[in-house]
């Protein structure tokens, strides 16, 4: 079913459904597009779900999508959505059933000729040591009280335990642990299906990339970072895996159950919710937490499997290749922030479904590394394009709740690209670009395709144009790693 209600130019950049286009509407809907997206979008109907959301209870400001937005469950992939901080609600649609799905980047002081001749070697270590596939499981055990642990205090539970090094916690967001993490409130499933996985990258569009710095847009942002053009760096996409897909599911079962017996008017039942001063609400919230603390410790861990895995090819240290770990950013997550809404500060719960958070210079959120340039905002393309490194900017602070885009987005579904596209195609695309394909399943490749995904140079014009970011550096894969 294709999009056919009103859709307003605002400017090159933004389209406007209006507040009574729907009855329940709460407030208006935006989508960030240039013209050339506006069909894929009306083909997609993801408007609908945006539109949808703006009925949420206790949403403020406008109900938003990314420039990458496609259908999702509830919310539209790339929906963000702020509500209330007392008096809001919040749903588990709008966070995704992947409870922090992020990307982190690890740069490192080589260039293509210090691998000498090794980059198919080191990718199959790579391989090797970081399981993907669907139900991968990690190489570490841990218990049930060593995983209690990870719930509750994320990344900083690695890093104790010889996963990493202590500045690693300095360039990952919220420092790699959300403090209102409760264990009482994740289930004995959740934990079961989180027990065996920890340190894996899962399947569906999860990867792990070698990239080349291919071009630099802005060499004192670039510099910050840590940046260089021509040198090699590691992208990991990956997030809670079965842990934080339980812990979505089981609220949602409650929540539904919440809706119905307390008949809040909703216009889809994926939007279900909990008003953030109930019980429920408030469980699932802190639920969201440890999810989020297990997925940034799975990518930590990973991180210290990058590094053995550099010293075992290349028979260095990880410390004098450089591989230190640039920045790690959340794109499935909701967030107590504070935010300008009609010139007063507001506490509120900030919704980012496939959106990144991309604080502008001077917040405190951010880092003081990198306080005075902005949070960086790391968007992979596709597997055969690669990655953007952005910088905040002062835009998305005034129209955005601090949020960008967090990839190219799909236009083809996962099943058309399966029947459709072929594995042997799709590798002599990858081989012809000299990019080195490692993979765990034939699913894996044909889903994440090339074809199946938006123009990333699109998305990036769009967010950067908005003046929600800016470009800072553009990364080109040499070697893939699906699941």
């Amino acid at each position: 079913m294709a999009w056919n209600g009103t859709l307003n130019k605002i400017d090159d950049n933004r389209w406007e459904i209006p507040m009574d286009e729907s009855m329940g509407m709460r407030t208006n809907a935006v989508i960030y597009a240039n013209d050339g997206m506006i069909p894929q979008v009306k083909a997609d109907n993801a408007a609908q779900q945006v539109m949808n959301v703006a009925c949420l209870p206790g949403i403020v400001g406008s109900s938003m999508a990314m420039p990458d937005i496609h259908w999702g469950y509830g919310f539209p992939i790339g929906g963000v959505a702020a509500v209330d901080g007392y008096e809001g609600s919040i749903s588990p649609g709008g966070i995704g059933f992947d409870i922090n799905c992020g990307v982190r980047l690890i740069k490192t002081d080589l260039t293509p000729e210090d691998l000498g001749g090794r980059k198919n070697e080191l990718i199959d270590e790579l391989f090797k040591n970081v399981p993907c596939g669907l139900g991968s499981k990690g190489l570490t055990h841990v218990g049930y009280k060593e995983l209690d642990e990870i719930l509750l205090h994320g990344s900083e539970w690695a890093v104790e335990n010889g996963y990493g090094w202590e500045r690693d916690l300095e360039v990952t967001e919220d420092g790699g642990c959300m403090e209102d993490a409760d264990i009482s409130v994740v289930g004995d499933k959740a934990r079961k299906r989180g027990l065996p996985q920890l340190g894996s990258l899962g399947s569906g569009n999860h990867f792990l990339e070698l990239d080349l710095v291919e071009n630099v847009f802005d060499e004192n942002i670039a510099k910050a970072y840590g940046l260089k053009q021509g040198n090699l760096c590691v992208t990991v996409h990956c997030g809670s895996r079965g842990c934080g897909h339980q812990i979505a599911t089981d609220y949602l079962q409650e929540m539904e159950r919440y809706v119905k017996q307390n008949s809040v008017n909703l216009p889809d039942r994926q939007l279900a919710c909990a008003p953030l001063d109930s019980k429920l609400g408030d469980d699932y919230y802190k639920a969201m937490c440890c999810g989020a603390n297990y997925a940034w410790a799975n990518r930590q861990m990973i991180t210290h499997w990058v590094r053995e895995s550099f010293e075992n090819i290349l028979g260095d240290s990880a410390e004098s290749m450089g591989l230190d770990v640039v920045y790690d950013v959340a794109h499935n997550i909701a967030k107590k922030e504070r935010h300008d809404i009609d010139r007063h500060h507001e506490d509120v719960l900030v919704h980012r479904k496939g959106a990144t958070r991309a604080f502008a210079p001077g917040r405190s959120e951010v880092t003081m590394r990198y306080r005075n340039v902005g949070q960086p905002v790391i968007i992979p393309g596709d597997m055969s394009v690669g990655t953007y490194v952005l910088a905040g900017r002062k835009g998305s602070m005034e129209q955005t709740f601090g949020s960008s885009c967090h990839g190219a987005g799909r236009k083809m579904s996962r099943k058309k690209a399966v029947d459709t596209l072929t594995v042997e195609g799709i590798m002599d695309e990858m081989a012809a670009k000299d990019i080195y394909l490692r993979n765990a399943t034939r699913e894996g490749v044909l889903e994440e395709a090339h074809q199946a995904y938006k123009d990333v140079d699109e998305v990036i014009r769009v967010v950067c144009d908005a003046g929600l970011t800016a470009k800072v550096a553009k990364l080109t894969p040499i070697g893939v790693i699906k699941g």
